[in-house]
C-alpha cells in the first residue's frame, strides 16, 4: 500500500476535497457526542485554542494527553468553540496501525483524517516517526498519546514512551508543548461493555472533564550538555541492553545511546509529571 498511502494523508490530493469532507463529518461527529449527547466541562480551553488558531508562524505544536479509550481523538476536540471542522486547523495524531490501518478502506479514511500509523513495539526510529517529526518541521500541530495504550483505570499516569520525547529533541524548530488530560470518555466508550466488547455506538449522558495546561518550555541544548555529560561512561547493564540505536548530532554534539536515553528520560520524566499533577486536578 505505499507505505500505508502516505500520498492520502497530502494535502492537495484531490484537491483536499476529501479531507474536508472527513474533517466536517468526523468532526459534526465529535461535536455531537461531546457536547450534545454528554457534558464536556474544559479548564483553560482558551489556551489550547489560540496555540492551534494563531501560533507564531513555523512553530510547531505538540499536545500529549492520557489515553482513556478508542475514541479520545476525535471527542476530545468537539468541544464547545473549538474548530472542529477545520482540515487545515486539524491536528495530526499518531495512530496505532495494528487498529486503524487495518484494511485499504481504513487506511485511506484514517489518512484522510491526519493520522499517522505507528507499530507498536517498532521503537523511537521507524520509518512512520519520520512523518510525525516531518509535521513537526512543517510547523504544523501534531498529537500523541505518550502512554502508549489505553487505560481506563482511575490510576496515575503511567511511564511514558520516549517516542514523543524524541521527536521534541529531534525537531527543527522546538515545539510548544502542551500537556492534557481528561477524564470521562472511559464512560463514553468503556472497552468491556458487553460480553467483553466495546459498545458499538458511543454511550450518552456521561460527564466528560478536560484539564488543558500550560506549555511546557524545554531548552534542549541545555538539556543536551547535560545528557552528555550525565552519561558519559554509562555501560549498558543485562537490564539495560543497548537497541542500536544511530549516533545523532544536534548543536555540533553527538549524542550515542546512552546520552538519549537520559536525554528522553528527562524530557518524559517533565511531560510525565505536569500531566498527573493535571490529572490530580480533575477530581
Amino acid at each position: 500500500m505505499g507505505r500505508k498511502m502516505e500520498w492520502a494523508g497530502r494535502e492537495k490530493h484531490m484537491r483536499g476535497i476529501p479531507r474536508k469532507m472527513v474533517f466536517l463529518a468526523v468532526g459534526a461527529f465529535a461535536k455531537a457526542v461531546a457536547t450534545l449527547l454528554n457534558t464536556t466541562s474544559v479548564h483553560n480551553a482558551d489556551t489550547l485554542i489560540r496555540l492551534v488558531r494563531s501560533r507564531p508562524p513555523g512553530i510547531p505544536l505538540l499536545t500529549v494527553s492520557n489515553h482513556m479509550s478508542t475514541l479520545d481523538d476525535p471527542l476530545l476536540w468537539g468541544f464547545k468553540g473549538f474548530p472542529s471542522l477545520d482540515a487545515n486547523l486539524a491536528r495530526w495524531v499518531l495512530a496505532a496501525e495494528d487498529i486503524c490501518f487495518k484494511n485499504s478502506v481504513l487506511t485511506y479514511f484514517f489518512r484522510l483524517g491526519k493520522c499517522i500509523p505507528i507499530t507498536r513495539g517498532a521503537g523511537i526510529y521507524q520509518e512512520y516517526m519520520n512523518e510525525a517529526l516531518q509535521c513537526l518541521n512543517n510547523g504544523a500541530w501534531l498529537h500523541t498519546f505518550p502512554e502508549g495504550k489505553v487505560s481506563q483505570e482511575d490510576a496515575p499516569i503511567r511511564r511514558l514512551k520516549w517516542g514523543t520525547a524524541s521527536l521534541i529533541v529531534r525537531a527543527h524548530v522546538t515545539p510548544i508543548v502542551l500537556p492534557m488530560v481528561h477524564s470521562g470518555f472511559e464512560e463514553v466508550m468503556p472497552e468491556k461493555f458487553f460480553l467483553d466488547r466495546r459498545p458499538p455506538f458511543p454511550l450518552c449522558n456521561k460527564k466528560i472533564k478536560i484539564m488543558i495546561g500550560q506549555p511546557l518550555e524545554f531548552d534542549i541544548p541545555k538539556m543536551t550538555e547535560l545528557a552528555i555529560s550525565k552519561s558519559s561512561g554509562d555501560v549498558f547493564s543485562s537490564t539495560t541492553t543497548s537497541r542500536g540505536w544511530p549516533v545523532i548530532s544536534f548543536y555540533g554534539l553527538d549524542l550515542d545511546e546512552a546520552a538519549q536515553r537520559y536525554l528522553y528520560s528527562s524530557i518524559s520524566e517533565e511531560i510525565q509529571s505536569a500531566m498527573e499533577e493535571l490529572r490530580s486536578s480533575l477530581k
